[in-house]
């Protein structure tokens, strides 16, 4: 095994370095040790049949239609799903004209937003964003109210339903919904089918990462914020703790998303900040290094979480999205990260010019939330297409930053020093 700087150990030449042999062997173990419980299966036949269709009454947004469609059953009984659906302008002028698509996932305290279909259709895209907690978008008692054909109430709630049959938990019928939604899309003239991402944020980013193990028909993933591992660090840890050992490992067990990543075979970009409230960066890192597919990884100094253009418009996203969809100038990719003595360094390769960089670091420790976060100004030699930063005396855990002529960044993994610097 070459050497590598996530336990320090050098190469011949004195560099700590992890390149591309290394991440593979890495994330081989990994992927090894996380395999999906065999209590959970999906029924991917019936899931890949567009769903039926019908009408919902609530008033459109403009450009953007209201619909429900066929869920899973629940509890026995049919479910529907509350959806918005919209296509750009060019696609409902140009019959026979086929656009990508786009599936979007809320996260907890959302549900289906047609701003979000909006934003993509803006893009050229058409795009479904849908409810996955059996409500729609309107506000009663301070939620989203739950319609008659609802499945069960979401995000947290999962964990008080362990009892229920796995079919009726939350997180198996949201997977099944969301699989359903891309089927839909793939069954209009309008849409291309092969050429649909998903993103999602916060719990829609949790989703996101299970659906990339479970749906391979994505031509990508972006989960935003939202990650596995989520009873070895995370927000949730007090409740994984007031359920008790045994049913925080069942549900961890069917349903975090470290039991499915492994079996993700798309590009995925990762989005997050630094300080995320919900989701520590150390259990971001274990879950991006599962799959084996190609990995991107966006990394903001104390990013803001929430819905809105926080989460959902990322400029890297839509950069993302044209690289696999549209044959847009991709992301720079990061081709490999080392250090030798106080000095951090990144290769790259990049269609468009990389114009800054930055040594993201932090001197504390404790909880990932609550780290103080800097920055210092990096060196790119655009040539050599390499990236070098001093480390700071005191740093505990640095990364690098590279920015593009779009201001969009791709990240290094980060790195801790055990005993700083």
């Amino acid at each position: 095994m070459p050497g590598w700087f996530g336990d320090r150990h050098p190469n011949l030449a004195g560099y700590h370095v992890i390149g591309d042999e290394t991440a593979r062997f890495l994330a081989q173990q990994i992927r090894q040790k996380a395999k999906p419980p065999a209590a959970v299966s999906f029924d991917l036949e019936a899931l890949a049949k567009a769903p039926a269709v019908f009408p919902a009454d609530i008033a459109p947004a403009d450009g953007v239609k209201a619909i429900f469609y066929e869920g899973v059953k629940y509890k026995g009984q049919p479910s529907r799903v509350f959806a918005y659906y919209g296509v750009p302008k060019e696609a409902a002028a140009e019959p026979g004209k086929k656009v990508p698509a786009m599936v979007l996932i809320h996260g907890g305290g959302g549900t289906a937003f047609d701003r979000w279909v909006k934003v993509w259709n803006s893009r050229g895209y058409a795009a479904i964003a849908m409810d996955l907690c059996g409500c729609v978008p309107i506000r009663e008692a301070n939620q989203w109210q739950h319609h008659e054909h609802g499945g069960p109430r979401g995000w947290d709630a999962s964990f008080s339903q362990l009892e229920d049959p796995i079919e009726d938990q939350w997180t198996y019928q949201a997977v099944s919904a969301v699989a359903l939604a891309h089927s839909l899309l793939r069954s209009y003239p309008e849409v291309d089918a092969d050429r649909i991402g998903v993103t999602g944020i916060s719990w829609g980013g949790y989703m996101t990462s299970i659906v990339a193990g479970v749906d391979s028909r994505f031509k990508f993933a972006v989960p935003v914020y939202g990650c596995g591992f989520l009873g070895e660090n995370s927000a949730w840890l007090p409740s994984f703790e007031k359920m008790g050992k045994e049913k925080a490992d069942l549900w961890l067990r069917q349903w975090d998303p470290s039991a499915y990543l492994s079996q993700a075979k798309m590009p995925i970009l990762w989005v997050n900040g630094t300080n995320d409230f919900a989701y520590p960066m150390d259990s971001w890192q274990k879950s991006y290094r599962l799959p084996g597919s190609q990995r991107t990884l966006c990394l903001r100094i104390r990013m803001p979480h929430g819905h809105g253009p926080v989460g959902e418009n990322p400029e890297e996203i839509h950069v993302f999205a044209n690289q696999f969809l549209t044959g847009g100038k991709p992301l720079a990719t990061i081709t490999g990260q080392g250090q030798r003595d106080d000095e951090a360094w990144a290769s790259f390769k990049s269609e468009v010019p990389i114009t800054k960089a930055e040594l993201a670091f932090t001197t504390g420790d404790g909880k990932w939330q609550d780290r103080k976060w800097e920055s210092a100004l990096a060196e790119v030699d655009a040539k050599a297409s390499r990236v070098t930063a001093k480390i700071p005396e005191g740093a505990k855990v640095f990364y690098l930053n590279l920015f593009d002529d779009r201001n969009c960044a791709v990240s290094t993994e980060h790195v801790e020093t055990p005993i700083g610097k």
